[in-house]
């Protein structure tokens, strides 16, 4: 008996077999690994090799399977996969159809918070450079949260204690769960074209990761960074931090404390008004007394250059000078006048007329006028003219007498 003919597969019979026997035997199967040659193809389809240090596997994840991911698979990243296993028929290559993954050790949120967070702070959105300053007396404020949460309550409460005067507009948004990171978005981008609001507060009250997760959204992030009107990020409590926190022009810890943020106390402003009034006040009273006391300087000085005033002036300078000059005339003659008193004392004393005065005569010899003063010089018959203290004679000499000898 010949034996039986062996059962002869093709290729793709083959092929096809095994896809039935691998996905009927793992449905469903777990598996860790680290992710290498990762590619997130443009159709939205994800491409990548679980691997450990002796074997690896390859694995894709397609879009609608994806599109929950809260973070980005990378490599070298390890993680757990939930998935199935089968055959690619065309190359008959086997491979795991992931359905779910989450990354090992670290949750999937704080992952994708991380990932987030530093392509962000990579771009520069977390540069205080490029954050506004909140005005510090806004007259109309925009609020993007829930209408029916507490926060919105609380942060009306506290505006409303602290200056009541301020205009308040809300635009109601979902903050946690589907579709709450597109109305977040929808509120910022609505309030912004209004062009009409000094600041907006987007925020809501606290809760865990995935309450807050709205706020981690990359698309409320840009969106905050694009306003054009300053935002407050205020969610959650004082340790919850989120991603809109970190791009926002101003971090609140919480909708509370935004509202003190945002508006100043009507009371204190009134102090501070005052105060400023009282300054003002007295600061112009010293200039007013400061431009008083420049002003007469300036009056005085102003009087000095006056050419009349200067004439004025010199004219008394020059009757001072012209009286202080006669009074010295008159000082000077008056001792000339005593000096020369003196002088015509001595002179009167040492004159010959004084002597003429004690009976002694002058005589001249005609014509000359030469004194005798002996009488050998002068002949009988000669003609003299005797001075005496009073008057004088003609005389002619009819003798002269000698001294005797000795005498």
């Amino acid at each position: 008996m010949e034996p039986a003919a062996p059962h002869v597969y093709t290729v793709s019979a083959f092929t096809a077999e095994l896809k039935v026997l691998l996905e009927g035997t793992y449905p469903t199967l777990w598996v860790e690994g680290e992710v290498s040659n990762f590619k997130h193809h443009a159709s939205g389809h994800m491409y990548f090799t679980l691997k450990d240090a002796a074997s690896q596997i390859r694995a894709v994840m397609f879009r609608t399977a994806n599109r929950g991911l809260k973070f980005r698979p990378e490599d070298g990243l390890s993680v757990l996969v939930r998935s199935s296993l089968s055959i690619y028929e065309p190359r008959g290559e086997y491979q795991l159809y992931v359905e779910h993954m989450e990354p090992k050790g670290l949750g999937a949120l704080q992952l994708a918070f991380e990932q987030l967070k530093d392509r962000l702070a990579a771009e520069g959105l977390f540069d205080e450079a490029r954050k506004r300053p909140i005005p510090r007396l806004p007259r109309r404020i925009g609020i993007v949260t829930s209408p029916s949460g507490a926060a919105i309550r609380d942060m009306l409460n506290v505006i409303d204690r602290r200056f009541a005067n301020v205009e308040i507009l809300i635009y109601p948004a979902r903050v946690q769960g589907e579709g709450a990171a597109e109305e977040i978005v929808a509120g910022i981008t609505a309030l912004n074209a209004r062009g009409d609001l000094d600041v907006l507060i987007v925020g809501r009250g606290g809760g865990s990761i995935e309450d807050l997760w709205a706020f981690n959204e990359e698309s409320v992030a840009r969106a905050i960074a694009a306003s054009k009107v300053p935002v407050i990020s205020a969610v959650g409590h004082e340790t919850d931090f989120t991603i809109a926190d970190f791009v926002a022009d101003l971090r609140a810890p919480t909708p509370s404390a935004a509202a003190e943020l945002v508006v100043v106390h009507k009371a204190e402003l009134t102090q501070r008004l005052d105060d400023l009034t009282s300054r003002l006040e007295s600061a112009l009273a010293h200039r007013v007394s400061a431009g008083r006391q420049r002003l007469t300087f300036l009056a005085r000085h102003l009087a000095l250059l006056n050419p009349v005033e200067r004439v004025r002036r010199q004219r008394e300078r020059v009757a001072v000078a012209a009286e202080t000059l006669r009074l010295g005339i008159r000082t000077r003659l008056k001792l000339w006048e005593g000096e020369i008193r003196a002088l015509a004392g001595k002179l009167e004393t040492l004159s010959p007329l004084a002597i003429l005065g004690r009976g002694y005569s002058i005589t001249r010899l005609l014509p000359d006028l030469r004194i005798v003063k002996d009488a050998t010089s002068v002949r009988a018959g000669e003609a003299v003219t005797v001075l005496l203290h009073r008057g004088s004679l003609a005389c002619r000499v009819e003798d002269t007498t000698l001294p005797a000898e000795g005498g």
